[in-house]
């Protein structure tokens, strides 16, 4: 699924009105039909539901949908914040199409300002996604009274939010416990400092033109499901363990073996044929007890794994995956740098202790030696210490992703609420699925165990990073509907990676 610009939204949907044909108030109803059948679906019995409407199409929607919710017998009201005399046409048609039993209160100046209710459940169809500058003056004002209340759903994007660009600290906006998108998602909901103003969004289709949306060019896309069940590869009648990929985890250290446990148990359960562990030598009993399917590689040494990997010791693996609970050291990274050294035809996943010896200022030069592809899985701090440098804000965050993917040709899973995996070609793809219940120690080493089964078994990195972020994701929400978001533990992830796969093979299977 594409996310575009505002400007390409207002394009698509001329051109759905022009090519379907239809007309723009018809649009509008169309829009304003589907914001309501998802209302009215969690939404019966209230009795207060107020909507603000802007001078705009937003005011519009907002216009539009006060009548169909009265239609079905729910008590509205609705306010028109008029700031200017100037007010659009299908904001002019859907006032004139509201019954008279739908009180209309104007509210041109401070002194008609209104005073909302916590009980009150606030639509807001102020100021859609065209809006780019900050609100000020009568309409800053009534998004501030507006945010006392508990439920706010905001038509489309909540007022006063950019669609695609920062907005500053100062900047009022509203603060919607849901948000009713049409048809695509804004980039501005993908991003960690938003989330207080966007609240849970969703998308409801409003029927516009495909072809306007393919030709429309971005460098942003969603992994939904409908993409993430093309990624799945059909296993043959005949294949073996053999066929099926050959991992090499290089993972664990004295009193981080758990990372590599957990690891370990998702590549298997992400249909590896055959997993070789390596981790130091201490570890032995503790694998063949906990991971009896895994092979157990020693390292020499006792606490670390330090050896030096050679073409000759690399060949028979089809992935390698390294870096949970690793430690960080000298002698890591000497490991980790004949690996890089030896392993360009070998897929590549590096994560967390892998991460943070390329980023200390020994390990920093390893980082033009990456073969192309390698897989990068860092958090927001981890990735900060691999660019030695912060951020300002969320916008200029995905732009250093974008250049350094681009930079190093490598792929960087860069770890949150809608992991973003920027791709080599300078494209970013968010996650749909996840939720905060993985918010907890160990959850990223399990996604590293999955994205190196995954290459095992032969997909392209790009495949393997989005379909491995996906499944994560999956198996986590999954998780949180037997456990809550609460009480869930990574291990619980790989407990339910069964799940998510089955899940994904009866949707390909009716998509086929």
């Amino acid at each position: 699924m594409k996310i575009v610009s505002a400007s390409q939204t207002h394009k698509i949907d001329e051109y759905t009105i022009s090519h379907e044909p239809v007309t723009s108030i018809d649009l509008m109803e169309r829009a304003a039909t589907a914001f309501c059948d998802w209302f009215m679906q969690y939404y019966f019995n209230v009795n207060r539901i107020k909507i603000v409407c802007g001078p705009g199409n937003n005011g519009g929607d907002g216009l539009a949908i006060a009548r169909i919710l009265h239609s079905y017998s729910y008590k509205v009201d609705v306010y028109t914040v008029l700031p200017t005399e100037k007010t659009s046409k299908d904001f002019d048609i859907n006032l004139q199409r509201l019954p008279s039993s739908i009180s209309v209160q104007q509210i041109t100046s401070q002194s008609e300002l209104l005073q909302f209710h916590a009980e009150d459940i606030i639509i807001d169809a102020l100021f859609g996604s065209g809006l780019n500058r900050p609100l000020d003056g009568l309409a800053a004002d009534i998004v501030q009274a507006i945010n006392q209340a508990k439920t706010i759903i905001a038509v489309d994007i909540p007022s006063g939010l950019f669609a695609d660009t920062n907005n500053s600290k100062e900047d009022v906006i509203i603060k919607a416990s849901q948000t009713i998108a049409f048809q695509l998602p804004k980039l501005s909901f993908m991003l960690p400092q938003n989330a207080e103003f966007v609240g849970d969004w969703h998308l409801v289709d409003i029927g516009l033109h495909p072809t306007a949306i393919a030709q429309a060019s971005t460098n942003y896309f969603y992994t939904d499901t409908s993409e993430a069940i093309t990624y799945l590869k059909k296993r043959s009648k005949f294949s073996h363990k053999g066929s099926n990929g050959h991992a090499l985890l290089i993972a664990g250290s004295y009193g981080m073996m758990g990372a590599a446990i957990l690891s370990a148990q998702a590549c298997l359960r992400s249909g590896a044929g055959k997993l070789t562990l390596h981790a130091p030598k201490h570890a032995n009993d503790l694998i063949q007890s906990t991971i009896p399917e895994a092979l157990f590689s020693a390292d020499p040494d006792e606490y670390l794994s330090t050896t030096e990997w050679t073409e000759d010791l690399l060949k028979n693996y089809s992935a390698i995956g390294i870096g949970p609970g690793l430690g960080v050291g000298a002698k890591v990274l000497f490991s980790i740098r004949s690996i890089i050294e030896h392993s360009s035809s070998i897929p590549l996943i590096i994560d967390a202790d892998g991460i943070n010896n390329l980023s200390t200022p020994e390990g920093r030069p390893l980082l033009e030696k990456l073969p192309a592809n390698t897989i990068l899985t860092p958090h927001p701090k981890e990735f900060q210490k691999l660019l030695n440098r912060s951020w300002q804000n969320d916008y200029e965050k995905l732009d250093l992703l974008r250049e350094f993917s681009v930079k190093h040709q490598v792929i960087v899973c860069l770890k949150g609420a809608h992991t973003a995996v920027a791709l080599t070609d300078g494209s970013i793809h968010f996650n749909s699925t996840g939720n905060p219940g993985m918010g907890t120690g160990g959850s990223g080493d399990v996604l590293t165990g999955i994205i190196t089964a995954l290459l095992a078994q032969k997909y392209s990195p790009t495949h393997a990073a989005l379909f491995g972020v996906y499944l994560h994701g999956l198996a986590g929400d999954i998780a949180a509907k037997e456990k809550s978001i609460y009480a869930m533990i990574a291990s619980d992830l790989t407990d339910n990676l069964p799940k998510a796969f089955l899940a994904i093979t009866d949707l390909s299977t009716q998509k086929s």
